[in-house]
C-alpha cells in the first residue's frame, strides 16, 4: 500500500484546484509546498498600511447564479464559492493613448458595438459581425475546455467548427486587419493581449476570442480580500475534505519504479510513495529535474528544447494616500500604451528601455478591502522578459528598477497625474523577484511563450501523461491566468477520476 493515491507538487492555484478535485474524488491527497503559505503568484504582502495583491486584474469566468461562468462552475463543486465575497467591476476596461484615443468599453456585447460606433462612427456593420465571430469561436471553445475529461472527442468537434478551421491559425491583428482598417479601433479591440503575453500581431484569434468572451459574457470580477482569500479558500475545501498538506516540502525528486511513478523525494531526504504525481511545477523543471532523464521520452525533451520561455513582468504597487476617484481612476482596469506601433512595444518589453505599456488596475473603484478609507491600492504592470534583467550587476539592477517604475508613472499621467504626489508606499517586483519566489525560469508568468503554436489546440498532448502516473498541469501546460489554471485543473483532475 502507498502512503498516498495522489501526491501533488506545488499549491499555487492549479495545484489548490487539482488537490481539492482528487480529495473531493474520494482520492487520498497529499498536497507539497516549498513555502511555508499556499497562492504561489495567488498572493499578497504588507507594507505599512496597506496589503498589496500580487497579480490579479480582473478574474475571469465567474458569472452569477442564473448564467453560470467555468470558474463558477468549479468554485461551486469544489465548495468554494461560499467562503467568497465577489464584486463585479462596472466596466470591462479603460484603453488609452494619450492625445490619440480614450475609450471605456462597457461589459456586454451591444454595448461594445455602441460605444465603438460613437467613437469610430460607420463602423457598425462590421462591429457586429466580429463581436459575433468573436462570441461564437469563445464560446465554442469554454464548452470544449468545460469538458476536458473527454479532451480528444472535444478537440475533434471544436476543430471540425467552420470559424475555427478558418481562424485558428491567424493571429487576432489578422482578423482585425480583415474587418477593420481604423488602428485605434483595432488598438482598443486588442486590449486584453497582454493577459496572453503576446503582441497582438502574434496573439492567437482563439486565445483572444476565449479571453473576451469569458469577460464579457460573464463580466470582470474582483474579489474581496484579493486573490489569497482565494487561495485560502480552495486550501479550506481541501482539508475539510480530509485532504493533507506539507509547507516548507520541497520536491527533490520525483521517484520512479519500472518507468511508472512510485512516489516523491524532498530535498531533506523524506521519501512519501504514491503511485500518481500531479506536478504544478514548471514543465521543464518537472522533466529536467526531478526526474531521471532515463524515463523521459526523448520526443518530450525535444519539445521542451523547441519552446521559448514567455515574458515576465515589472510591477509597480502603490499605496496612495487618496481616494480613487479623486485620483481620477472610474474604471477598475486600465490599459495604457505610448503609441498605436506594437513593433515599439515588443522591443521594449524585450529590452531596459522605458515602459510603453501598462496594466493600472486600482482595486478600489469598488474597495476590495485591502486600501484603509480614504485610499486606494493601485499596481501598473508591464510585461518585461527576463533575460535583459538577469544581466544586470546589483547596482545596475537597482537604478533600472527606479528608473522603469518612473517611466511607468509617466504613462499613468494620462489618467491620473496627480498621483506622484500621494504615494505613501511602493514597491517594485521585477522578473528577478518573480524568478526568486515563484522559482519559474526568467520569472516568467506565463509560462511558454503562448503563440499559436502554443494553442492547446495544438499541444493536448501536454495535458497527457508522458510518464506513467505522472500529470502536468502548471501554467507551462496550458493558456495562463487565474480562470485557466483553475479550470484546467479541476478538468483533467475530473478525466483522471472518470477512468
Amino acid at each position: 500500500m502507498t502512503d498516498y493515491d495522489v501526491i501533488v507538487i506545488g499549491a499555487g492555484n492549479a495545484g489548490l484546484s487539482a488537490a481539492a478535485t482528487m480529495q473531493r474524488g474520494g482520492r487520498r491527497t497529499l498536497l507539497l509546498e516549498r513555502h511555508n503559505v499556499p497562492g504561489g503568484a495567488a498572493h499578497s504582502f504588507v507594507r505599512g498600511r496597506f496589503e498589496f495583491e500580487v497579480s490579479l486584474h480582473q478574474l475571469a469566468g465567474m458569472g452569477d447564479e442564473g448564467a453560470n461562468g467555468p470558474l463558477r462552475a468549479v468554485f461551486d463543486m469544489l465548495d468554494v464559492t461560499r467562503r467568497l465575497e465577489f464584486i463585479v467591476d462596472d466596466d470591462l476596461y479603460r484603453t488609452v493613448v494619450p492625445g490619440v484615443l480614450d475609450v471605456t468599453l462597457p461589459c456586454d456585447w451591444q454595448g461594445i458595438v455602441e460605444t465603438l460606433d460613437s467613437h469610430y462612427p460607420g463602423n457598425r456593420a462590421q462591429l457586429t459581425r466580429f463581436m459575433e465571430l468573436v462570441r461564437d469561436t469563445g464560446v465554442w471553445q469554454l464548452v470544449a475546455r468545460a469538458n476536458l475529461h473527454k479532451m480528444q472527442e472535444q478537440i475533434e468537434w471544436l476543430s471540425g467548427m467552420s470559424d475555427v478551421r478558418r481562424y485558428a491559425l491567424k493571429s487576432f491583428q489578422a482578423v482585425l486587419d480583415e474587418f477593420f482598417t481604423d488602428d485605434r479601433l483595432k488598438h482598443v479591440l486588442a486590449s486584453y493581449w497582454s493577459y496572453n503575453g503576446q503582441v497582438p500581431s502574434q496573439c492567437p484569434f482563439m486565445d483572444l476570442a476565449r479571453l473576451l468572451t469569458l469577460y464579457i459574457e460573464y463580466k470582470p470580477y474582483q474579489v474581496v480580500g484579493g486573490s489569497m482569500s482565494m487561495s485560502s479558500a480552495m486550501l479550506a475545501s481541501f482539508l475539510e475534505a480530509g485532504g493533507e498538506v506539507k509547507f516548507n516540502s520541497d520536491v527533490a525528486k520525483i521517484l520512479t519504479s519500472g518507468g511508472a511513478v512510485a512516489g516523491v523525494r524532498l530535498s531533506d531526504g523524506t521519501e512519501i510513495s504514491s503511485r500518481m504525481v500531479i506536478s504544478n511545477a514548471p514543465t521543464v523543471a518537472t522533466y529536467t529535474t526531478m526526474l531521471d532523464d532515463d524515463v523521459v521520452p526523448e520526443r518530450v525533451l525535444k519539445d521542451l528544447r523547441g519552446r521559448t520561455l514567455g515574458p515576465s513582468a515589472t510591477v509597480l504597487y502603490m499605496g496612495l494616500d487618496a481616494p480613487a476617484a479623486e485620483l481620477g481612476f472610474h474604471a477598475s482596469t486600465n490599459f495604457i500604451t505610448a503609441d498605436l506601433d506594437e513593433r515599439n512595444l515588443d522591443r521594449a518589453n524585450r529590452t531596459l528601455e522605458p515602459a510603453r505599456y501598462l496594466v493600472a488596475t486600482c482595486y478600489d473603484v469598488r474597495p476590495t478591502g485591502y486600501a484603509p478609507p480614504g485610499t486606494s491600492q493601485v499596481a501598473l504592470a508591464s510585461l518585461a522578459y527576463g533575460r535583459p534583467w538577469e544581466a544586470l550587476s546589483p547596482e545596475e539592477y537597482a537604478r533600472a528598477k527606479f528608473a522603469y517604475a518612473q517611466s511607468q508613472l509617466e504613462l499613468l499621467k494620462a489618467i491620473a497625474p496627480g498621483v506622484q504626489d500621494v504615494i505613501e508606499e511602493a514597491e517594485v517586483a521585477t522578473p528577478l523577484t518573480f524568478k526568486r519566489y515563484l522559482s519559474q525560469p526568467g520569472g516568467t508568468i506565463y509560462g511558454f511563450d503562448q503563440d499559436v503554436s502554443d494553442s492547446w489546440l495544438f499541444r493536448n498532448e501536454d495535458l497527457a501523461p508522458n510518464v506513467p502516473g505522472l500529470v502536468c498541469i502548471s501554467n507551462w501546460t496550458g493558456a495562463g491566468g487565474y480562470n485557466s489554471m483553475i479550470v484546467m485543473a479541476a478538468r483533467v483532475c475530473q478525466r483522471i477520476l472518470s477512468m
